[in-house]
């Protein structure tokens, strides 16, 4: 392919209404995205089905993907190529298996067998689709096709993702549980202090007597609550708005909320392990497939997922371009844990560190289940405690008061 011809995308795709007769004589109607007419009446013609209605109704919206759909991308076609079958009927293969679902990745890869029939590199292909395959993926497969080895590459991205992936769900696991824990916490106080604690205020009123100044003090958050709980709620919603809006909008914004978050108290660690855990792996697989050092940065800039890091990874590139040595420009950047650091430098003089990139990377990934096992141990106690402390406080608090009557009595 000519390296001027204008990027073809899945966005080009047109969608087009369709009736026709199927083999029993049935008239049957319905919708696809195709290329160009040629394709859906193929597409159609191999379902069995006798054309006798076909019109676009102009272009197809954007594809949308999982980041499981890739992974399960990567996987059949490593395994089609690994069974012998050549990249591009592999491609037209997994195209064919469209779903009415979701049906964002069959376009895709149907784009890509295109490009691939028309002369371009799979790894060429691939980078005209940035928001599924990362400049990480796209440059792991390019030293794949040169050396020959992409089923190998293939598999490898695949075991990366799927581990990728699996942690992604534990930390979400662990950090969503207390979080949610402590929503529903504040959401029983709150609807207590509006709806309950009233209720029982004008039975204190009756009693003319001094109420307990715990009684007083969930009274004056009950009328407090029903004032200011539709302002605060607004406000709430606005302020998390305008900071949504904030973080994607200002890189600056992104950056200092990923360095705040490396700071919190529990999670903070969590994440910092879990981040050099996944630079490590990244940076180790690009070195052991080959790929030199300084090149290897340039794939790296979204490879953790936190801005802090790969802003510190840019700046990791630049100290190396300038002579340093890595564990040094790892060191400045002031964001790995020092029991990656100092293996790092140890594997510069040995030589070996790609492999000593791809152990610490398992020995965080350990790290990573050790914490977050340890997290999801101290959950349970801790939401006790909450509950019981809201709910158990109002409960005595709007109770003294009939206890003191009962005692006068």
């Amino acid at each position: 392919m000519n390296p001027s011809t204008p990027p073809q995308s899945a966005a080009t795709d047109l969608r087009f209404r369709w009736r026709g007769v199927d083999v029993d004589g049935v008239l049957k109607k319905g919708a696809l995205i195709a290329p160009d007419p040629g394709a859906a009446r193929a597409i159609l013609k191999r379902d069995n089905l006798f054309i006798i209605e076909l019109a676009s109704r102009g272009p197809a919206p954007r594809p949308k993907t999982r980041t499981i759909d890739v992974t399960i991308f990567t996987r059949q076609l490593a395994s089609l190529l690994r069974a012998g079958l050549p990249l591009a009927p592999a491609l037209d293969l997994l195209a064919q298996a469209q779903s009415s679902r979701r049906p964002g990745m069959p376009r895709i890869v149907g784009v890509l067998a295109r490009d691939i029939t028309s002369g371009l590199r799979f790894s060429a292909a691939l980078q005209r689709h940035p928001a599924q395959f990362n400049a990480l993926y796209c440059q792991l497969v390019e030293v794949g096709e040169a050396a020959g080895a992409l089923p190998t590459v293939l598999a490898r991205l695949a075991d990366d993702r799927e581990r990728a992936a699996a942690q992604r769900a534990k930390v979400r696991a662990a950090l969503t549980y207390p979080v949610a824990i402590l929503l529903l916490a504040i959401a029983i106080t709150a609807a207590l202090l509006i709806w309950v604690v009233p209720t029982f205020k004008q039975i204190f009123d009756g009693f003319g007597a001094k109420l307990p100044a715990p009684t007083r003090f969930v009274l004056a958050l009950s009328a407090g609550a029903a004032q200011w709980s539709i302002p605060l709620a607004v406000m709430t919603f606005s302020a998390s708005s305008a900071v949504t809006f904030l973080l994607r909008r200002s890189e600056a914004a992104r950056i200092r909320f990923a360095r705040i978050s490396l700071t919190m108290p529990v999670a903070g660690p969590l994440l910092r392990t879990l981040c050099a855990a996944r630079w490590s792996r990244a940076l180790g697989t690009l070195l052991s497939a080959g790929t030199p050092l300084a090149d290897a940065f340039d794939s790296l800039t979204h490879a953790t997922g936190n801005a802090f890091f790969d802003r510190a990874t840019v700046e990791i590139a630049t100290r190396l371009r300038r002579g340093e040595r890595l564990a040094a420009a790892m060191r400045a950047a002031h964001c790995f844990p020092p029991e990656v650091v100092q293996p790092v430098a140890v594997a510069e003089e040995s030589g070996a560190l790609d492999a000593m990139l791809i152990d610490i990377a398992s020995l965080a990934d350990r790290q990573v289940d050790e914490k977050i096992g340890t997290l999801s141990s101290l959950c349970e106690p801790l939401v006790i405690i909450v509950l019981g402390t809201l709910v158990g406080g109002l409960v005595i608090a709007m109770y003294l008061p009939i206890i003191q009557l009962g005692n006068v009595v």
